[in-house]
């Protein structure tokens, strides 16, 4: 792979043409640490686009296999969390089986930063006003074994989200926490509107930490890695690495 991926590579399935979260992926990362995308394109944000998408995912990573990384990551929650998380299980095994490396998708590396923090009851924050939506996205962490207390959406949609402001977030994440201040942390769905720097005001003014996608892909790619390399000023997550 190069002098630049010495620390391994990882192939990234993205799941739109947006490049926001890929940019900030990849500046958290740690130096030696390569990406190589390659794009579902997905353009229809609603349970049957995310669906149908499927076939594409089967695509990219086949393609990222012919290519040769050390991880694969079919990014983007909403496509798998709509099918359920045992199917998801089902799916990124039948993969790893087939193309012998690790595979992991965004649900699973929120999943395991959540329980790392030791987060079991959370409330949720997505950029769906598609209640439909954010009751699969509930469900898919009920049935990972959390109490998911809500799944707060904004008025918004995927492709709307990227106009947000820092401001608008922090006062969404801080509102929705005080509606269940016995949460034990906040979690984000949604990596394209809101930048890892944006929810670290909420994060120290809720006291609880806050599980950003990013971020958790971040986290969990060093630990596939087993590299060690904290990261200031991106939340607790990033500093700790637990």
């Amino acid at each position: 792979m190069g002098s630049a991926n010495w620390r391994g590579t990882v192939g990234v399935v993205k799941p739109t043409y947006e490049s926001g979260s890929l940019v900030e992926f990849i500046r958290l990362l740690p130096e030696g640490v390569g990406v190589i995308p390659v794009y579902a394109g997905i353009k229809q944000h609603t349970e049957r686009g995310y669906l149908d998408a499927l076939e594409t995912y089967h695509e990219r990573v086949a393609e990222l296999a012919r290519i040769g990384v050390d991880l694969m990551h079919p990014e983007g929650g909403p496509p798998f969390m709509v099918r359920g998380y045992k199917s998801e299980q089902e799916i990124v095994g039948k993969w790893e089986e087939k193309y012998k490396v690790p595979i992991f998708t965004s649900g699973m590396t929120q999943a395991a930063a959540l329980r790392a923090l030791g987060i079991k009851r959370f409330v949720g924050c997505t950029y769906y006003r598609d209640n439909k939506l954010n009751d699969l996205f509930t469900r898919y962490f009920t049935d990972a074994g959390f109490e998911v207390l809500a799944m707060e959406g904004m008025d918004t949609s995927p492709g709307e989200a990227k106009n947000l402001s820092g401001e608008t977030i922090y006062h969404h994440l801080k509102r929705s926490f005080f509606k269940y201040p016995n949460a034990q942390g906040i979690y984000l769905l949604g990596s394209g509107a809101w930048r890892v720097i944006d929810v670290v005001p909420a994060e120290e003014d809720v006291g609880v930490p806050v599980v950003h996608p990013v971020a958790a892909r971040v986290w969990y790619v060093q630990k596939q890695l087993r590299v060690r390399q904290p990261v200031q000023g991106a939340g607790q997550l990033l500093r700790e690495l637990p």
